[in-house]
């Protein structure tokens, strides 16, 4: 029998005394709780915009849309989704305080569901930063902020429910390094914002499962940063293609010490397309990616960023993990096509 006596005279807490603390240590942690999403909508929310798409004026053929899309700079630079936009010529956008702007498409990326606008005669806009999808865990909070069903600025929070999935997106690509989470979405929240606790944009909310329960996904935001600057630089994203599909996994301590490498993740490859330049290099899946062409390799993400324009038509040295055991692969990228715009959804 235990015994409770000794606990309480030893300085412990009794069953009473328990009881008694719990109420007032539940409503400080639900305190917390909702001041943490509080502050994360006061500094996020004014941030997020209402993106509309067509008709055009006098037009009865060309169907409008709703979405979401996040201010990213003060003079104006909108992230959104692409299947938002998809090949709408007429765009506005409408602030939290009702203010309504027309804005222009600067680039689209089917393949992972991004697309950058800019606000015509902006002002000094509110913004949100963009944070380093690398550090999220598992279980973390997380808020999503857009226009569900046309409801504006609607806020829902959640946890990161899962790291490193991949989707498929309206180009027919699988988008990698996506982040799940069970912050409810609906219809509306497309291009809207996943926001930590911290008040950064760490993902840009952009699928949900129909007829799931809490199973809704987000591009990561080191991917849109990557989008970002590459259509700023170049209008579209130009890639180098190798013919993988994979996901961010870890490296198991004994093999990194085996190999003598430092990689607590890489980037696990799932599937191999026949007759692509990773086939012909002999990759299969299960390996790990843990260096290409001199980077270190920690993800998806960082695979995905190593693989743009400068590294088309190059041959490149590859280090993967396979059973444990360090190879090393030539692999030589071709530039990856650019989908087309699709029609808005």
């Amino acid at each position: 029998m235990l015994d409770f006596t000794s606990d309480v005279a030893g300085g412990g807490v009794s069953p009473a005394q328990a009881s008694d603390a719990s109420p007032a240590d539940d409503q400080a942690l639900l305190d917390a709780y909702s001041n943490a999403v509080i502050d994360v909508t006061e500094r996020v929310g004014p941030a997020v915009v209402r993106v509309e798409t067509g008709p055009k004026a006098g037009s009865r053929s060309e169907r409008g849309g709703l979405g979401s899309g996040i201010v990213i700079s003060p003079d104006g630079l909108v992230l959104t989704n692409s299947h938002v936009v998809g090949s709408s010529k007429a765009i506005r956008l409408r602030d939290t305080e009702g203010v309504i702007t027309d804005a222009q498409v600067l680039g689209v990326d089917p393949d992972t569901d991004l697309a950058l606008l800019r606000a015509n005669h902006a002002r000094d806009l509110r913004y949100a930063a963009l944070g380093n999808s690398k550090k999220l865990r598992r279980g973390q909070l997380v808020v999503a902020i857009g226009n569900p069903l046309g409801f504006e600025s609607t806020v829902t929070a959640g946890v990161v429910s899962a790291l490193g999935r991949s989707i498929r997106s309206v180009s027919g690509r699988m988008i990698e390094d996506v982040i799940q989470t069970d912050a409810a979405l609906n219809p509306g929240n497309s291009g809207g914002a996943l926001v930590s606790s911290a008040a950064e944009v760490i993902g840009i909310n952009t699928a949900i499962i129909q007829g799931a329960q809490g199973i809704c996904f987000a591009v990561a935001s080191n991917t849109a940063q990557f989008v970002l600057s590459e259509i700023i630089r170049h209008g579209y994203v130009r890639r180098a293609y190798i013919g993988v599909s994979g996901q961010t996994a870890p490296v198991p301590r004994r093999h990194a010490v085996l190999a003598g490498v430092e990689n607590k993740m890489g980037a696990l490859l799932m599937q191999i397309e026949p007759d692509s330049p990773a086939a012909r290099a002999g990759l299969l899946p299960g390996d790990v990616v843990i260096r290409l062409d001199g980077v270190e390799i920690n993800g998806v993400d960082d695979l995905i960023r190593v693989l743009d324009r400068d590294r088309i038509d190059r041959t490149l040295a590859m280090d993967v993990l396979r059973l444990g055991r360090l190879r090393g692969i030539d692999i030589h990228p071709i530039e990856r096509k650019p989908a087309s715009r699709q029609l808005a959804s």
